[in-house]
């Protein structure tokens, strides 16, 4: 209690210090079981994401100890005579400071390292209902966490992110995707329930029978209805291990021609699809060899000049085969069967069997290998991107044979198409109006090498160039991940679905107090009477 009362009294005299417009007292009456920080570590952890382009200084951090401990701060806030905001933040991996707020409070919802030291972690919580075929989880729980507990029961979530070294509420505040989404949808699909805090400070559970309005609203809603405590996830039986096969294209219809035909196999019997459909772009021969790309053995390289690659581009397709030991024997002739009516280039095939879970966390193997080298904690100006399927092929002319030319680059060019039949029409996120869409994600990094295509300038600014070509060219794109700086520009992003977000904003977060960082809605100050969000 001494050292909680000493830490709240540190507080006040920021707040005083900085000239914050808080009431000191009402983070005084807090009483939060975890701890309410101003140590510096945490203040700069919480100022900077993944993105390393946004910096916002909270006034304080606080590390929860429980779903109560949220509760009690996001009421302060809402009844604060003056108003702070709170934002609640997973493992940092945001790109344009959207965990971020100035004048508030940042909730580190996956611990953290100093989370960690205190022992806040809540990997403990977790319950897996084999019978019911789900796992409840903390809403700060990374999904390699939850993938290790569920597998200790043979079981494993159905849906996935590439990478898994993110929060499960961060994901789902988002939609949640991978090459499982043509099947089992975005993660955002697979949800049974959620605890979540509302921005009126009110602990909620909610589900489609209970609180649906709520839970619909939360699921891809970028953190402005309420900050997710608990997420009950659908689990399925966890294959073993894992054939993951690559294969390239020179030609992009017939590449795109072929991911569409895998994902229209949806709906017949598993062993006539594959389980994970995916694919990226190859602009020059040093993508081949990059973290993405590392399938490719050093001993067997490929060249762009020798497959006879459109415009200086390769598109490389990549699927894979969940298998058990005890099917091993049956595997090949599986694999063959599906592959037979694909037309890659057939010189390239390249395949490897490996554990799933290996499978799973094949990114962070990557991670660890650029962190070695410095080139993991650098800002990375990402554009992620669904495509309507129609105009797919004049993204490909304008974006991939055209502003990025023949340049080095500095990251993955992901693209792959999903079914918008997987999509839950009454969540928050907003996808193309067609039956088909793709992803296109541009992950680069922008590095500091002397290279002028690979500066944070440059990519920024041939992000603009992109966006700008889809819209001088009629291709309506919907951002994944989105970040906007106008009113005007997010009631077109949310087009028809505007006026229910908007009304959602109005019943669950009143005062704007949630997910500042988004940019959508400014925050209120003075009574809790609803007033212009602009």
């Amino acid at each position: 209690m001494a050292t909680k009362l000493l830490l709240s009294f540190a507080i006040c005299r920021l707040i005083v210090t900085v000239g914050l417009t808080v009431d000191p007292s009402e983070l005084l009456r807090l009483g939060v079981d975890g701890q309410l920080s101003v140590d510096p570590f945490d203040i700069e952890t919480a100022s900077l994401d993944f993105g390393l382009i946004s910096r916002s200084e909270p006034m304080a951090v606080l590390h929860p100890g429980s779903a109560d401990d949220i509760a009690r701060l996001v009421q302060a806030a809402y009844l604060s005579s003056q108003g702070f905001t709170v934002s609640a933040r997973g493992h940092g991996h945001s790109i344009n400071g959207q965990a971020q707020t100035n004048n508030g409070v940042v909730i580190e919802m996956s611990g953290g390292s100093r989370g960690s030291r205190l022992g806040l972690g809540n990997l403990a919580k977790q319950q897996v209902a084999v019978k019911e075929m789900h796992v409840d989880v903390w809403g700060g729980e990374l999904w390699i966490d939850v993938l290790r507990r569920t597998l200790e029961h043979g079981l494993a979530p159905k849906s996935w992110t590439d990478y898994l070294y993110l929060s499960v509420g961060g994901t789902l505040s988002n939609g949640g995707i991978s090459g499982q989404a043509f099947n089992h949808g975005p993660q955002i699909s697979n949800v049974y329930e959620l605890d979540v805090v509302t921005g009126k400070g009110e602990l909620m559970t909610c589900s489609e029978e209970k609180n649906s309005k709520l839970f619909h609203a939360v699921l891809g809603g970028l953190g402005q209805f309420g900050i997710i405590t608990r997420a009950r996830i659908a689990l399925e039986p966890a294959p073993q291990r894992v054939r993951w096969i690559r294969v390239l294209y020179s030609n992009f219809s017939t590449f795109t021609g072929d991911q569409e035909y895998l994902i229209s196999m949806h709906g017949k019997p598993s062993t006539l699809k594959f389980d994970y459909v995916e694919g990226f772009v190859i602009v020059d021969e040093g993508l081949i060899n990059n973290w993405r790309s590392s399938f490719f053995s050093p001993r067997n390289p490929v060249k762009i000049s020798s497959v006879g690659a459109n415009g200086g581009v390769l598109y490389c397709l990549e699927i894979t085969k969940n298998y058990d030991e005890s099917t091993g024997d049956t595997i090949d002739q599986e694999v063959e069967a599906l592959m037979k009516n694909l037309n890659f280039i057939p010189s390239t095939v390249f395949t490897t069997d490996l554990p799933y879970t290996d499978f799973l966390d094949r990114v962070h193997r990557a991670e660890l290998k650029l962190r070695a080298k410095g080139l993991w904690e650098v800002p990375h100006p990402w554009l992620n991107l669904f495509v309507p399927r129609s105009r797919i092929a004049d993204l490909d002319r304008g974006v991939f044979k055209g502003i990025l030319g023949n340049n080095k680059t500095s990251g993955p060019i992901l693209i792959y198409p999903m079914n918008k039949n997987k999509w839950d029409q009454r969540s928050s996120v907003v996808t193309p109006d067609e039956d088909v869409f793709y992803l296109v994600a541009l992950l680069r990094s922008a590095l500091d090498n002397g290279e002028e295509t690979q500066s944070l300038e440059y990519l920024t600014d041939q992000n603009g160039k992109i966006l700008r070509f889809c819209d001088d060219a009629g291709i309506k794109v919907k951002q994944y991940l989105p970040h906007y700086t106008t009113r005007e520009e997010w009631m077109d992003h949310f087009g028809d679905k505007w006026d229910r977000f908007y009304q959602r904003k109005m019943e669950f977060d009143p005062r704007r107090i949630l997910a500042t960082g988004q940019r959508i809605f400014n925050p209120s100050s003075g009574s809790t009477s609803t007033v212009s969000p602009w």
